[in-house]
């Protein structure tokens, strides 16, 4: 059953945007500094071959072409000052959440509301400018090793370290002004708009395929269908939820006794979004990215992780399955749905489910509930994420708009769509309050203006 509130948002007025100033402004806002992100991209890092770099992509750009590129918005291809991207903001994200539940004075530090909050954000930042800092210097001694430089040496390797991280510092200031000031997510928006614009190129060079006789005709069809079924089956399964009845026993204030209530708690049946397939990719995107701009033949591990963890291999497949369930699990039970608050919550508000008693048994029923969907949400996010990834391996084909594309993609415009619906309604909310009191303003003065009998 629809609630009140997905009812109110279905009929919320589109017309409405022009007149929301504070809406408007915050989405003209977040397209400025999108934009602002894809001129970066354009702007390369200093002492850089360009024509070296160019000759390189051509023959090594299938094989970093796709994940890469995807998250970066194609500046890695261009080598430009945001190359390494929201990686590194990612994965020190996924570092300082894993010892927030193991360490027990950050477990305590999360706990102490905003200040807290604030504390862990820091150490985030702190380790996203470690992890830049390593990922910058190891692809700038890959990009020596690979003779794309035009004057190698340490002066280089410092430019190129210093360009790199501040790039990385900055995208993710930029996300947080995304997210502070502007609408949806931040770091979400900046992957989305990196994926976005690279997809005219690789519609043009999958079409070009076509035209060429590398790629039949059946071939064709048979992507676009795959793409199509795929956003559906997305869309379908993140809008399905699992709904926990919750009761609310009858309560007395004073003499009048009010009746108990009904309320469902919504499930998601994939509670934690996008964000397993994001922490799994950018687990995988930095050994492949090194392992090709080294060319695999200075070193037997660069070459081992070359063969074993590029895109389409059984390792690569394997890994990025398993960690694709493990983070829809770690996410889920740390951040987005934890039993143990959940059931303190409704203990708190006398909410109880039918049956379950309150406290303990309840923590227990939600988990046990949670489990059991997550099996369903984490194998969808698997199927999702390397079902394109067999297929473009078995057929080669040169297009990519992988299953983690399209669900980033799909998840990022259901959000930032569900948010701007948010602030349209509550425009429409602060209208009706505001004639509500220029009516009860007009009431007044019309009874002191009528006459008095005497």
């Amino acid at each position: 059953m629809v609630s009140a509130v997905e009812n109110m948002a279905a009929n919320t007025s589109w017309s409405a945007l022009g007149k929301a100033t504070d809406l408007r402004n915050r989405i003209l806002f977040t397209l400025g500094l999108l934009i602002v992100y894809r001129l970066g991209t354009f702007i390369p890092v200093p002492g850089i071959d360009g024509a070296a770099l160019r000759e390189f992509m051509e023959t090594a750009g299938q094989g970093i072409g796709g994940m890469v590129s995807m998250f970066t918005g194609g500046a890695l291809g261009r080598m430009g000052i945001f190359a390494l991207g929201i990686m590194p903001y990612i994965s020190a994200s996924i570092i300082v959440q894993l010892l927030t539940s193991m360490v027990p004075k950050l477990e305590q530090l999360k706990k102490e509301g905003e200040q807290g909050r604030k504390k862990i954000n820091q150490y985030t930042r702190y380790g996203t400018v470690a992890l830049a800092t390593l990922q910058a210097y190891g692809l700038a001694v890959s990009l020596e090793s690979g003779d794309l430089v035009t004057d190698p040496g340490m002066f280089f390797r410092i430019s190129c370290l210093i360009t790199l991280v501040g790039g990385t510092m900055f995208l993710m200031w930029l996300g947080e002004q995304i997210t502070a000031r502007g609408i949806g997510n931040g770091i979400s928006l900046i992957i989305f708009v990196g994926i976005i614009a690279e997809v005219p190129a690789a519609l043009a060079q999958f079409f070009a395929s076509g035209r060429s006789g590398a790629l039949s005709p059946a071939i064709i069809v048979g992507v676009i269908v795959m793409v199509i079924v795929t956003i559906t089956f997305v869309v379908f399964m993140e809008r399905a939820l699992r709904k926990i009845h919750i009761q609310y026993p009858r309560r007395q204030v004073g003499m009048k006794v009010y009746d108990g209530g009904k309320s469902d708690l919504p499930v998601k049946v994939n509670p934690a979004g996008v964000i397993p397939a994001i922490f799994a990719s950018s687990l995988l995107l930095l050994p492949v990215t090194i392992s090709t701009f080294s060319g695999g033949s200075t070193s037997p591990i660069m070459s081992w992780l070359l063969a074993n963890f590029g895109p389409g291999q059984p390792l690569y497949l394997l890994f990025f399955a398993a960690m694709i369930v493990f983070f829809a699990y770690f996410y889920t039970f740390n951040v987005s749905f934890k039993p143990d608050d959940v059931a303190e919550n409704l203990k708190n508000q006398n909410g109880f489910v039918p049956g379950i008693r309150p406290g303990k048994r309840t923590a227990e029923y939600l988990e046990y509930v949670v489990n059991r969907v997550l099996v369903l949400g984490s194998a969808y996010l698997a199927l999702v994420c390397l079902l394109p990834e067999i297929l473009r391996g078995e057929f080669a084909i040169p297009f990519y708009f992988g299953g983690t594309s399209v669900l980033i993609v799909v998840s990022v415009t259901m959000d930032t769509i569900q948010q701007v619906q948010s602030h349209l309604l509550a425009h429409q909310y602060e209208g009706l309050i505001e004639k509500s009191q220029l009516r009860g303003k007009g009431n007044k003065t019309r009874r002191k203006r009528s006459p008095v009998r005497r």
